[in-house]
């Protein structure tokens, strides 16, 4: 089977989803200057059902259009944090908000608000979950469907860099991000920090439980491993960090990935685009971790530090 079909059949599983083609609208609600930034608060209509708050950050001292981070926020239980995570950052990430880190380098960012968070929370995960199951649907599917549709957002923007849009998040935000990474070839640089979670190694380790229901996929494992998933990011460059003491992130199961993407990159011709980085620490991002990433960024975006 090719590589489109497989994305094909991956996004099956996600349930029964809106069509991708329906139309996308878009409404500012305010705009603020910001120490590096100029913020702007979207609430964009890509569902049909649902209105997505969003950040979109905009560099102050630098001309577009830019390079821009699809940034998927984490999940933690802060289920009031939701895209407020770019511009303030979180307890498990590095101290410099990816808003300000992004943008003092030239690259625009947006977050949106997932299915239960920040603005979208009302109901809860579990009872949008029971709910979308009893329909046909995939809570995780609703909400990659929505990221890929941010995508799409994204495209439309006249100062957006549309050969320059790459995606990361940590923890949920990191399994989104190889998620629709997968999924779409117009994400040309993946981030994942801390969730290159190996489904088969937390069944065998009795870790599900560390993972919120959303993190669940009807039929998925009779399809497609962690490493089949993130196969289909390759040949493009995918960086990731992971902790080797986190528990929600099997280290045998990262070694899994990694042995299976580094076969896959090999046979591509392109062993440089794959990047795995390890630390001694547990589930949150490190000053060594955020300067690798910019690192990265620097390298795939050609972006000056200066």
């Amino acid at each position: 089977m090719n590589v489109e079909k497989r994305r094909n059949q991956l996004y099956a599983l996600l349930g029964d989803l809106p069509s991708k083609d329906r139309s996308i609208t878009s409404f500012k609600v305010g705009e603020e200057v910001r120490s590096t930034y100029i913020l702007e608060r979207l609430v964009l209509h890509l569902n049909g059902t649902n209105p997505v708050p969003a950040f979109f950050v905009r560099p102050l001292h630098h001309n577009g259009p830019y390079p821009t981070i699809l940034f998927n926020h984490s999940h933690g239980g802060k289920y009031e944090l939701g895209k407020k995570e770019l511009i303030d950052g979180n307890s498990y990430l590095y101290d410099v908000p990816y808003a300000e880190e992004l943008t003092s380098i030239g690259i625009a960012a947006m977050c949106i608000d997932s299915w239960g968070f920040g603005e979208r929370m009302g109901k809860s995960e579990n009872e949008l979950f029971k709910e979308m199951i009893l329909n046909g649907q995939v809570l995780w599917g609703n909400m990659v469907y929505d990221h890929l549709r941010a995508i799409d957002y994204l495209t439309s923007r006249d100062d957006v860099d549309t050969n320059r849009i790459g995606t990361m998040g940590i923890s949920m935000g990191s399994t989104m991000s190889w998620w629709i990474a997968a999924l779409d070839t117009r994400i040309k640089v993946c981030i994942d920090i801390c969730g290159l979670v190996d489904y088969h190694s937390l069944i065998e380790d009795r870790g599900l439980e560390g993972h919120a229901i959303y993190f669940y996929v009807p039929n998925l494992l009779k399809h497609f491993s962690t490493a089949e998933i993130n196969a289909l990011i390759a040949p493009r460059p995918h960086l990731s960090l992971q902790g080797d003491y986190d528990r929600l992130v099997p280290s045998k199961g990262v070694d899994r990935i990694d042995q299976h993407l580094k076969t896959i990159y090999f046979k591509a011709g392109a062993s440089d685009a794959w990047k795995l980085f390890r630390y001694p620490i547990g589930h949150f991002e490190t000053a060594e971790m955020r300067e690798e990433i910019k690192a990265f960024l620097q390298e795939q975006f050609s972006i000056s530090f200066s």
